[in-house]
C-alpha cells in the first residue's frame, strides 16, 4: 500500500502527555492513510506478488492468486446485479473463502454484513433484517449450512452461496448437502463463466464498506457503519506505531490467526494488517493449544494475537516452559481486558512481554496501545495512538472534559471512527458529543497519558472477547415454558473474563430446571458463548420506580462470584 496509490494524507495536530513515550521517530500528528480495501489488495499485489499471503491446511495461496480470485469472485457479483447499494452477508468461519469472498464483494462495490458462527438464530436474523443483505456467502460446513438454511425458508434470503470445504482439502469435517433449491448454488455454479467488466465500479473513500454489528443492552444490535475511509485509517494507524519495530526485525512475519475473521480485531490486525505489510497468514479454523504451539515451534511463527481467553489457556499448558517459543516476536492481547495475573505467569513461564491493548467495534480495533519502551503500568491500557484523540469527561456532562487522575466516561475522535449506526440516526446523534464518540467505557487517564477502564457503562457482557447482550438471552429463556420473568447479568469469570449469569422468576406450581436444562433449552437459540454459566431463582426481581426490570439494582445486590470452570466448559476462545 505505497502512500502514492492512496488518496490525500490527513495530518491532526495535538499535544498530549503520553507522546513523551513512544517508538523513537514516532509522533502523533503523523500522517494517516486512507484508500479503499481493493487499492489496499491490489498495492499488496503488485508488492509482493508470488509471496504467500495465506496457509491454510498447509496449503499456501498467493497474493496474486488471491486477487485473481477475488476478481472472479467480484465479476460473478456484478453479473448478477449485485454491486454499488447492496449489502452481501458473509456467514463463514476461518477459511480462505472468506478473504476471497470479502475482497470480492467490496471490489464490486457491494457492502459487507459479518454474522457470527457463534450467534443464535434471533440475532442472526436481526441483522440479515436490518442490514438488507438478501445474499449469504456460508459453508457446507456442518456448523453452518443449517442456520443459513433456516434463513432461506424465512423468506430472509433471495440467495444462498455455499462454498465447499472440500475445496481446500478434504480433513473429513462434518457437511451437509445442499437442498434442491434455485435460490441456493455452490460457490463454483456462482463463479462459473463470469467475466470481467470492461471496468470496475469507481469507490469512494466514505464508501460504506462493512457494517459490522455490535449492541448494547436496549434494543437489538446495530450496524457500525465502517467506511473504507475507516478501515484504511486503522491499518495505517497501526503502520505508524510499529514502523520502528518492524524496520528493526526487517522480515516477513508468519502471523497465526486463529482469532474469527469476522472479529473487527482479528479483521483488521490480523487480515489488514498483514495483506498491507506482506506478510503470511497461518490461518486456523479453530483455536487450540497444541496447534498453536506447534505453529511457533514446527513453522516457526512470529506474531500471535491473541484474546485473554486463549492466554489462559496457553498460560495454563503444562509443556509452556518446556516448548521453544523463540521464534515468537509480537505476542499481544486484545478483545476484553487482559487480567495482570495472566500476563505476569505467561511472562515468567516464556520471558515474553504480553500487553493488551484498547479498541472497539466502532474504531475499526485501534484505541490505545502500549510502547516497546516506557513506564511499566501493570493494569493500563496504553496510551492513545497515533492520529487518535481521546478525553475522559464527567459521567453527568459529556462535554467537560476532567483533568487526569479523575474519573468519567472515554471519549474518542480519529480518521477509524465509525460515523454512526446503519438506519439509527437518534441513536448515532446521542453517540457523539463535540464531535467525539461516547465510549460507554469509564476509566481515567494519569499524569503520563496512559489510560485505565474501571468499568462500563452498558450492561454488554464481554464474554472471552466476543459481546453478549443480556436481552438477547433473556428473550431467548422467555420462550420457556415455566419462566415467569428473568434477567441477565454479567458476573466475574475466571477463564472468559465476564459469564452470564440468569436470575430467573418461574411461573407458579412448577419445578425448577437445572443449569444444565436450562443451557440445553437455550442451544440453538442462543450461541454457545451466550449460554448462562450461573442460574439463580428468586422470588421477586429488582424494578425500577416505574416498574421496569432492573439490571442495575440486581447487579449492586450480588456478592460477585467467580465462575469455576470444569475442563467441559473451557473450551478455548471460540466457545
Amino acid at each position: 500500500m505505497r502512500c502514492l496509490r492512496f488518496q490525500a494524507m490527513e495530518v491532526v495536530s495535538m499535544t498530549h502527555p503520553g507522546e513523551q513515550f513512544y517508538p523513537e521517530g514516532v509522533r502523533w500528528d503523523a500522517p494517516i492513510a486512507r484508500g479503499t480495501l481493493p487499492d489496499l489488495l491490489a498495492t499488496a499485489v503488485a508488492d509482493y506478488g508470488s509471496r504467500p499471503a495465506l496457509e491454510f491446511r498447509d496449503r499456501p495461496i498467493s497474493f496474486t492468486d488471491l486477487q485473481a480470485r477475488v476478481d472472479q469472485v467480484a465479476a460473478a457479483f456484478l453479473r448478477d446485479g449485485i454491486g454499488k447499494g447492496h449489502s452481501v452477508a458473509l456467514f463463514l468461519g476461518n477459511s480462505p473463502d472468506h478473504p476471497i469472498n470479502f475482497f470480492g464483494a467490496l471490489k464490486a462495490g457491494a457492502r459487507l454484513v459479518h454474522l457470527s458462527p457463534l450467534d443464535g438464530e434471533i440475532a442472526l436474523s436481526h441483522k440479515l433484517t436490518d442490514s438488507g443483505a438478501r445474499v449469504l456467502v456460508t459453508s457446507n460446513l456442518s456448523a453452518l449450512l443449517p442456520m443459513a438454511l433456516r434463513f432461506l425458508a424465512k423468506g430472509l434470503l433471495d440467495k444462498l452461496i455455499v462454498c465447499e470445504d472440500d475445496d481446500w482439502g478434504a480433513i473429513g469435517t462434518p457437511q451437509t448437502a445442499l437442498p434442491d433449491d434455485s435460490r441456493a448454488i455452490t460457490f463454483q455454479q456462482f463463479i462459473a463463466g463470469a467475466a470481467k467488466p470492461a471496468q470496475w465500479p469507481q469507490i469512494d473513500v466514505e464508501d460504506v464498506a462493512l457494517l459490522q454489528y455490535t449492541g448494547g443492552t436496549t434494543g437489538l444490535p446495530k450496524g457500525a457503519m465502517l467506511s473504507h475511509r475507516n478501515l484504511t485509517s486503522a491499518v495505517s494507524i497501526y503502520d505508524v506505531w510499529g514502523a520502528k519495530a518492524r524496520a528493526e526485525r526487517d522480515t516477513v512475519e508468519r502471523v497465526i490467526c486463529v482469532l474469527p475473521l469476522f472479529h473487527i480485531y482479528a479483521l483488521t490486525v490480523i487480515l489488514l494488517g498483514s495483506i498491507r505489510y506482506g506478510n503470511l497468514i497461518s490461518l486456523h479454523q479453530r483455536f487450540d493449544v497444541g496447534a498453536v504451539l506447534r505453529d511457533i515451534e514446527t513453522k516457526r511463527a512470529t506474531v500471535f494475537p491473541g484474546v485473554p481467553t486463549m492466554w489462559i489457556a496457553l498460560a495454563n499448558d503444562p509443556s509452556l516452559e518446556r516448548r521453544d517459543l523463540s521464534s515468537l516476536a509480537v505476542a499481544g492481547s486484545g478483545g476484553a481486558p487482559l487480567p495482570v495475573e495472566v500476563a505476569k505467569v505467561f511472562e515468567r513461564k516464556t520471558g515474553l512481554t504480553l500487553k493488551s491493548g484498547w479498541g472497539m467495534t466502532e474504531t475499526c480495533s485501534p484505541g490505545t496501545g502500549h510502547p516497546p519502551t516506557g513506564p511499566d503500568k501493570p493494569g493500563s491500557i496504553g496510551l492513545m495512538l497515533p492520529g487518535i484523540e481521546l478525553d475522559v469527561v464527567a459521567l453527568d456532562d459529556p462535554s467537560r472534559v476532567l483533568p487526569p487522575n479523575e474519573t468519567g466516561e472515554i471519549r474518542i475522535k480519529g480518521p477509524n471512527v465509525t460515523r454512526g449506526y446503519w438506519n439509527r440516526p437518534e441513536e448515532t446523534a446521542e453517540a457523539f458529543v463535540d464531535g467525539r464518540f461516547l465510549t460507554g467505557d469509564i476509566g481515567y487517564m494519569d499524569s503520563d497519558g496512559y489510560f485505565y477502564l474501571v468499568d462500563r457503562k452498558k450492561d454488554m457482557i464481554i464474554s472471552g472477547g466476543f459481546n453478549v447482550y443480556p436481552q438477547m438471552i433473556e428473550q431467548a429463556i422467555y420462550t420457556h415454558p415455566d419462566v415467569h420473568e428473568v434477567l441477565v447479568i454479567g458476573i466475574p469469570d475466571e477463564y472468559r473474563g465476564e459469564a452470564a449469569k440468569a436470575f430467573v422468576k418461574l411461573k407458579p406450581n412448577v419445578a425448577a430446571f437445572t443449569l444444565d436444562e436450562l443451557r440445553a433449552f437455550l442451544t440453538g437459540k442462543v450461541g454457545k458463548h451466550e449460554l448462562p454459566a450461573a442460574l439463580e431463582f428468586v422470588d421477586e426481581l429488582p424494578r425500577t420506580a416505574v416498574g421496569k426490570l432492573s439490571r442495575h439494582e440486581l447487579r449492586s445486590q450480588q456478592p460477585s462470584p467467580t465462575v469455576q470452570h470444569s475442563p467441559k466448559l473451557a473450551t478455548g476462545g471460540r466457545s
